[in-house]
């Protein structure tokens, strides 16, 4: 089974979540699944930035991207974050290699909107290098880093890299590992399943706001594109790629129709 699994940038700022996670995905490799991570990094460098006296400007959930930022993103990003999940994955026995969108033209971008800066929107995706490395036995770890054909390079939306390679890769697992249960209902409990259909609701209804309204999109858009089903689960959660892998309840998933009993 092909299986891209997107980690958001807080479950990996700490030690000992990263290494856990690290060792979790890993068993996917080990149990024969052919296995790609893409990461995020928000928290991280909103710190950085500060730290440089760089106040962080949000549009649409969207980081304004100024040249200095995009040099702290290829810092950050592509840099240290990647590189410690990249380390935390060989210590536990896993041939990692850490990545960006721009490595092979992984992910190729446009500029998404003046407003934003250097932020791209992902317009097509090759996954033969993807496809190399996990036919070899690696497992690659992508920052969301991307690059136009004239070498520019832009900050992406993890949610939206992720969806790419999934389909471009061909996954038929997209696992969106983040800091909530799953998608929450009009009565604040995690729904177990739902279709593009029951996203758009949540969302035209405002249940689904924000960084969940941004991830239903995302999920729905890799359901059109082929990836065959998407989760959506708190990475805090012990043993969750397995559980997902296993179909356990829990966390939501995204699914083209809901087969009738």
């Amino acid at each position: 089974m092909k299986i891209l699994v997107k980690l958001g940038g807080t479950l990996l700022d700490a030690p000992d979540s990263r290494a856990r996670l690290a060792v979790e995905i890993a068993e996917l490799r080990a149990d024969g699944h052919s296995v790609v991570v893409v990461h995020g990094g928000g928290k991280q460098m909103t710190r950085f930035l500060a730290e440089k006296g760089i106040e962080s400007k949000f549009v649409n959930g969207l980081r304004v991207t100024s040249a200095e930022v995009l040099d702290a993103v290829l810092k950050v990003l592509a840099g240290s974050v990647n590189q410690e999940l990249v380390a935390a994955f060989i210590a536990c026995g896993a041939p990692a290699v850490g990545l960006s969108g721009v490595d092979a033209l992984l992910a190729e971008a446009e500029q998404m909107s003046p407003e934003l800066g250097f932020v791209g929107r992902t317009v097509t995706s090759d996954a033969r290098l993807l496809n190399v490395l996990t036919g070899a036995g690696y497992l690659p770890v992508v920052a969301c880093v991307a690059v136009d054909r004239s070498g520019q390079i832009y900050n992406v939306n993890a949610d939206q890299m992720a969806v790419a390679l999934a389909a471009s890769f061909g996954a038929d697992k997209l696992m969106f590992l983040t800091d909530v249960e799953g998608v929450r209902g009009s009565d604040g409990k995690t729904i177990g399943t739902l279709t593009p259909d029951g996203a758009e609701e949540l969302i035209s209804s405002g249940v689904a706001s924000g960084g969940m309204h941004a991830k239903l999109n995302a999920a729905s858009d890799a359901l059109r594109r082929g990836v065959g089903e998407i989760a959506i689960a708190s990475g805090a959660v012990p043993g969750v790629a397995g559980k997902l892998i296993r179909d356990e309840a829990i966390g939501t998933r995204l699914v083209a129709e809901v087969l009738r009993q």
